[in-house]
């Protein structure tokens, strides 16, 4: 497990940021898919954390798509000012590196 460990820590980081900012956006009006993109981000995290834990062997698939809906929230967080959607986006970027890292 400890060659999935970085990409454990960013899977992490980016579900309690995503889920952060999804709480935040409550009641709140956006311009895009956030916090659409959240929800998809915290659950695509967790999946690919539980891959990683059982050493699936589709953890690299699941890592591959946790990348791309990474990006996607990154994309949508990064469009407002507020700080919760910066962390946000910010954390999205790291986690969508080391996916797809492990994905390579």
């Amino acid at each position: 497990m400890s060659n999935y460990e970085s990409c454990i820590k960013a899977c992490q980081q980016c579900l309690i940021d995503c889920q952060n900012c999804l709480v935040q956006m409550v009641g709140t009006e956006s311009i895009n898919d956030c916090p659409k993109c959240c929800i998809e981000c915290v659950d695509a995290c967790l999946i690919c954390i539980k891959s990683m834990v059982a050493d699936s062997r589709f953890t690299k698939d699941y890592a591959k798509i946790c990348a791309e809906i990474c990006e996607w929230c990154a994309e949508q967080c990064q469009q407002h000012e507020h700080g919760h959607c910066k962390v946000c986006a910010a954390s999205c970027l790291v986690c969508a590196d080391e996916c797809r890292k492990l994905a390579a």
